[in-house]
């Protein structure tokens, strides 16, 4: 068969479903060969939207996101949104073209090395030199991209060898087990836990894959710990829990800040650095750590590990709780968190019931968004100001059902990441929450949504402005530079796009306007006045946080 129907046949017994991006005539053979597939192509209007399709597939499913694009421009069009995908630990394969392999040795049109630049964006970046490599390299690619920790692998296909002949055959898939705990690592694990006085756990972006939400209720409950989840760890354990202790992450001290503060003890469960330095949790660098994860713990000066029980996370905390033995009551009494817990809970609900008018404040557009969400449904938050009030105020039931790039934190995550979730889950309501600034940044592919007649919600939080980079520098500067601009009319342009499009005034009537939305049944543009002067007013009150116990 020709090398491209190989490369999709390769794909196809991956299981891919989707494969996101936007062709061009380096990879027209690839096109044709996924034509005539079981795969569907979702053609993009930018392949930085095909990248974070692909980047939250590979987050909702544990199963490798495909992209596409072509040589030149759409490689490098591409580089944000697998860069995004990849620090995110989202199991991604990324599909180039390449021209003739006859010119790439001299100055070409368009052609450039782009393994090369994906190198340090990935965890693996080939050229195909043969056809007969396809089967083995594609199958690494998958393979790795989706062994813990997940990520990014590129493979380059250049136009010439697309074309040429091949008798391989791919090569079947075979699913990899993930090795437990050593026991000696659990003997030292108990020890530590039983010294300590008062431990809380930390659930990170690991927490949500490969069954490790499961067991780590099951801890928290059998032990009596509290859990603190990151922005990428939320829905780890419910909201409704009383071992749920919310969210860490923001620059500012808060509630939360105080019970790690207190803690002799963090067990560090599927915790990535890059969600939240440990520099601001553990400044004296005095805490006794206990780190579980699918990997070693990076070495930092702040993050300095007593125990580590390293191998699959679910198995990990499985094999700890067998290690602890039989417990007649929890160790510890979770009772000691409930009164520091209602008042996180008080303090998030506060403005649930606004009826302001002119501008809604964070708070109440986030308690909107969760009473017109299921237990299931989703929400995905672009990056901006709004981003934290998302990780603070929006809590979650399930794991995966909130996805905040923390990260690499890339602006325009979350319209192409809503297209997608709402492409693996037709049944569930989507919303996106964006800034005005993050929004425009992939605006072009609402058209993908109105053509592929996908309801998504966009909430839309205009203050013509970068208001995190305001809110940054007014705290630290006491002013700010000029970061203000125009927007467009988002009303008439989601009708512009063939969508519904809806402008909120007054707080009593976002509730109704997003349901209205859901109801219309097409992609929405829900854009609302949001009162930013919130924000130095929550710095100014945490700051004045004290911690009692």
């Amino acid at each position: 068969m020709k090398a491209s129907d190989l490369f999709v046949r390769c794909l196809e017994a991956e299981g891919v479903e989707f494969v996101f991006g936007v062709p061009g005539e380096e990879n027209a053979d690839m096109m044709i060969s996924l034509s005539d597939s079981t795969i569907r192509f979702i053609l993009c209007r930018h392949e930085q939207a095909a990248a974070f399709m692909a980047d939250v597939y590979g987050r909702l499913t544990g199963r490798a996101g495909v992209c596409l694009a072509t040589l030149g421009p759409g490689a490098t069009n591409l580089v944000t949104g697998v860069a995004n995908g990849n620090m995110d630990r989202s199991p991604m394969v990324v599909i180039t073209g390449q021209g003739d392999t006859q010119r790439l040795h001299k100055e070409s049109h368009q052609a450039m090395n782009v393994v090369e630049m994906f190198k340090p964006l990935t965890k693996w970046a080939e050229s195909v030199q043969h056809p007969d490599n396809i089967p083995e390299m594609v199958r690494k690619a998958f393979k790795l991209a989706e062994f813990e920790k997940p990520g990014a692998c590129l493979v380059e296909l250049s136009e010439d060898i697309a074309e040429m002949e091949t008798d391989q055959l791919p090569i079947r898939p075979v699913a990899t087990r993930r090795p437990g705990p050593d026991p000696k690592a659990l003997v030292d694990a108990v020890t530590l836990i039983r010294s300590a006085k008062n431990p809380i756990i930390l659930a990170g972006n690991g927490c949500v894959r490969k069954r490790s939400s499961e067991q780590l209720c099951r801890l928290a409950s059998r032990t009596g710990l509290g859990v603190v989840n990151t922005f990428m760890g939320k829905g780890a354990i419910p909201r409704s829990s009383e071992h749920c202790l919310f969210t860490i992450g923001l620059q500012s001290r808060d509630h939360v800040s105080c019970i790690m503060d207190e803690s002799d003890l963090v067990i560090a469960i599927g915790y990535d650095l890059v969600e939240y330095s440990p520099m601001r949790w553990n400044q004296g660098k005095e805490k006794k750590i206990l780190h579980i994860d699918f990997l070693p713990a990076e070495v930092d000066d702040n993050y300095r590990v007593d125990v580590e029980l390293v191998g699959d996370i679910a198995n990990c905390v499985h094999g700890l709780m067998e290690a602890l033995g039989d417990l007649e009551v929890p160790m510890f009494d979770i009772g000691r968190h409930a009164r520091r817990r209602a008042e996180m809970i008080e303090d998030y609900e506060q403005h649930r019931d606004d009826a302001t008018e002119g501008t809604i404040r964070p708070q109440k557009a986030l308690s909107d968004c969760r009473d017109v969400l299921g237990p299931g449904d989703l929400l995905l938050s672009d990056v901006g100001a709004h981003k934290m009030w998302v990780a603070r105020q929006y809590h979650c039931d399930e794991p995966n059902t909130c996805l905040i790039p923390n990260g690499f934190c890339s602006m325009g995550f979350a319209l192409p990441g809503a297209i997608s979730a709402q492409l693996i889950y037709p049944e569930k309501r989507v919303i996106a929450v964006c800034g005005d600034a993050g929004f425009l940044m992939n605006v072009q592919d609402f058209e993908t949504a109105v053509r592929y007649k996908l309801p998504i919600v966009c909430l839309v939080w205009e203050d013509h402005a970068y208001g995190l980079i305001e809110w940054k520098q007014e705290t630290n500067f006491g002013r700010h530079t000029d970061l203000s601009f125009g927007n467009p009319d988002f009303v008439m342009l989601a009708e512009a796009f063939g969508g519904f499009g809806a402008r909120v005034e007054n707080a009593v009537d976002l509730k109704p306007t997003l349901e209205k939305a859901f109801a219309s049944g097409k992609p929405s543009i829900v854009v609302m006045p949001v009162d930013y002067s919130e924000n130095l007013k929550l710095t100014k009150r945490l700051g004045e946080l004290t911690c009692t116990l």
